[in-house]
């Protein structure tokens, strides 16, 4: 449980019809071994001790006795089981039959949940056998010859004691299939974890219907949502049950089995869920009944669950591709629109040869084109100056020419010394004042030529470097709209390599003048080059971006401690990076990002294009003054 991390399970036992004994045996071995693998909350199918398609037998005292006598069969073999784990049998109650999910933990009743929504359609008739849950509240029944009496009651809830953000909750089949799921009221009620006992049959298509009502049940209600359905040893005489089981969390799908008796196991972050509740406040507070309390030992939770190392750049190139598509959209239609809105006539960019400004212009021409402008009215600008190097300058140049843009070249140098020798700086003191007189001629350059031709600057910073302070205030961090300000340096990266192999056919030149793009370091270039090459990699500096584009989604996107977001990096990005280098930089990440927020209170506009991002308009608030002692001191008990 540690860091919010909650084993759960969902397993589908091999039955008998009607073997109450046999299927009583498999489940607690089932519970066995799910408390071996240090699961804290299983969910079994519907109607597992006796099989959900024993029809007509269900009217039988003797199944009916058979299913309790295995229920108390599982209560005794599991008294020491600290798992809490969902069996579904039928009970009887009031002179009605009922479909229920017995909660169980350590050899206890914890309550007992009938289920609402009974089908009876196509092959489904369970209304000829079973009632719907009564609407009557405060309902309490006897089982298994257990002394306190328990809460019999639809939508009620689990709470874990000593985990307060641990809240339990439980329907069966049908009841997710309708528009007025428990499960609704359950998560109002602080449910974080909704388990579902199943008896879905397979057919064609049917998996994936499933698996979208299950992973968008999860992502509604903002919880963890564990589903389990029938499998090996129902009736076949008109149906085959696949065993599907299904674990989600917000809309993600963790893990999924299908036609294969036994566990699926997965983790899911309780802590994570009520991070985004309480951001969102999307959920409206309501009152559910709650079953007995539990309790679980607070242990480490081994996390076998999928982390992306990259977290904003999708894995496979398909996926990858449809988002590169869809940033270049978003971010090209806000450009659009602030052109036709200014009437600016022209859009003047710094053209660097490097990843950003390259990003920014490609980003630029897409504008024009929507606009069905020439690429003449985009200025592109190269300022060379003491790091300048042949290879950017050149690359530039060649960026600019095949894009059709209007080039203009202004030599900054004799302007910055002449500004050095104005202040009394020496020119062999390569100190922040050497760096940012030039980053801050640049942009004067830049502003000034917008003005003569009527247009507006295009700021070329991304959202990595707007995290890390990683820009000269009133130099780059200054334009008149940042059409990179959402975008994350990993990503840059790909939208480039997208539009360079989209270009590979067409334009071979500008194909080969983006490939060198992504080749060539990154860097400010504000240092003087050595023999030609460049002299300051940004990398080297402030670290990895991959890394601090990690850190940067997780805690901004879901506000992770610092141990935390430590632990996923070690977890995910381990074997690229060792454990002290990546606390080195993680300390870099919270240092410069607590310290350079006076630079993001007063940010240009720019296009959102995910969801992190760092506008002081509507995205991130946070006071310039904001001391980080909490936080290092949690960076410090990490050494």
């Amino acid at each position: 449980m540690k860091d919010g991390f909650i084993s759960v399970a969902c397993g589908s036992p091999k039955l008998r019809l009607a073997d109450c004994d046999y299927n009583a045996e498999q489940t607690f071995t089932m519970m066995r071994q799910a408390e071996k693998a240090g699961v804290k909350v299983l969910v079994l199918p519907e109607l597992g001790l006796t099989g959900y398609t024993c029809g007509d037998l269900f009217y039988q005292d003797t199944l009916l006795r058979g299913a309790e006598q295995a229920l108390a069969t599982v209560l005794e073999a599991t008294r020491n089981l600290e798992v809490v784990t969902a069996v579904g049998l039928p009970v009887r109650y009031d002179g009605k039959l009922y479909n229920c999910a017995a909660i169980i933990q350590k050899g206890i009743i914890l309550g007992v949940v009938p289920k609402t929504h009974l089908p009876n359609y196509g092959e489904f008739y369970e209304k000829r056998q079973f009632a719907p849950a009564p609407e009557a509240r405060g309902r309490y029944l006897s089982l298994c010859g257990q002394k306190d009496e328990v809460l019999f009651q639809s939508g009620q809830i689990f709470r874990c004691e000593n985990i307060p953000e641990l809240t339990l909750g439980f329907e069966i089949c049908e009841d997710l299939w309708t528009p007025d799921s428990p499960s609704v009221q359950m998560a109002q009620a602080g449910a974080t974890i909704i388990g579902n006992l199943s008896a879905s049959n397979d057919l064609i298509g049917k998996d994936a219907y499933r698996r979208q009502l299950v992973t968008m049940q999860s992502a509604k209600l903002l919880c963890g949502y564990v589903y389990s359905s029938a499998g090996e040893g129902e009736s076949t005489s008109d149906m085959v049950f696949g065993a599907h089981q299904l674990i989600a969390e917000n809309g993600a799908l963790l893990g999924e089995k299908r036609f294969e008796n036994g566990l699926l196991i997965s983790e899911i972050d309780v802590q994570k869920l009520c991070y985004e509740r309480r951001r969102t406040q999307v959920m409206e507070p309501a009152s559910a009944p709650g079953g007995i309390g539990f309790s679980l030992t607070v242990s480490p939770t081994k996390i076998t669950r999928y982390v992306a190392p990259m977290p904003f750049v999708p894995e496979g190139k398909e996926d990858r591709d449809a988002r590169c598509r869809e940033i270049l959209l978003i971010a090209s239609l806000g450009l659009k629109q602030r052109l036709e809105h200014t009437g600016a006539k022209t859009a003047v960019i710094g053209l660097s040869g490097g990843l950003d400004s390259t990003l920014a212009v490609l980003i630029t021409g897409l504008a024009m084109n929507m606009l069905d402008r020439p690429m003449t009215d985009i200025v592109a600008v190269t300022m060379p100056c003491f790091g300048t190097t042949d290879r950017t300058r050149n690359n530039a140049v060649i960026l600019a020419e095949k894009l059709g843009a209007t080039l203009r070249t202004v030599d900054i140098s004799s302007s910055v010394r002449s500004h050095f020798k104005d202040i009394g700086h020496d020119m062999a003191d390569h100190s922040v004042t050497f760096e940012n007189g030039q980053a801050r001629e640049r942009t004067q350059v830049l502003m000034d030529i917008a003005n003569q031709s009527g247009g507006i600057v295009i700021g070329t910073g991304d959202l990595s470097e707007l995290a890390l302070g990683w820009c000269t205030y009133n130099g780059d961090h200054m334009s008149m709209y940042g059409v990179n300000a959402s975008i994350p340096k990993t990503l840059v990266r790909h939208l480039v390599g997208y539009l360079a192999r989209d270009n590979a056919e067409s334009d071979e030149a500008l194909h080969d003048v983006l490939e060198d793009i992504l080749d060539t370091p990154v860097s400010p270039e504000l240092l003087p080059a050595v023999k030609g090459e460049i002299s300051q990699r940004t990398e080297d500096l402030v670290g990895p971006y991959e890394l601090h584009d990690f850190f940067l989604y997780y805690v901004l996107r879901w506000g992770f401690s610092p141990r935390k977001v430590y632990r996923l990096a070690q977890y995910a990005l381990g074997k690229q990076y060792s454990r002290e280098v990546i606390l080195k930089w993680l300390k870099t990440f919270y240092r410069r990002f607590f310290s350079q927020q006076f630079k993001r209170s007063c940010l240009p506009d720019g296009p959102k294009v995910g969801s992190v991002a760092l506008s002081p308009r509507g995205d991130w608030r946070m006071p310039s003054d904001a001391k980080m002692n909490l936080w290092q001191s949690e960076l410090d008990a990490l050494e």
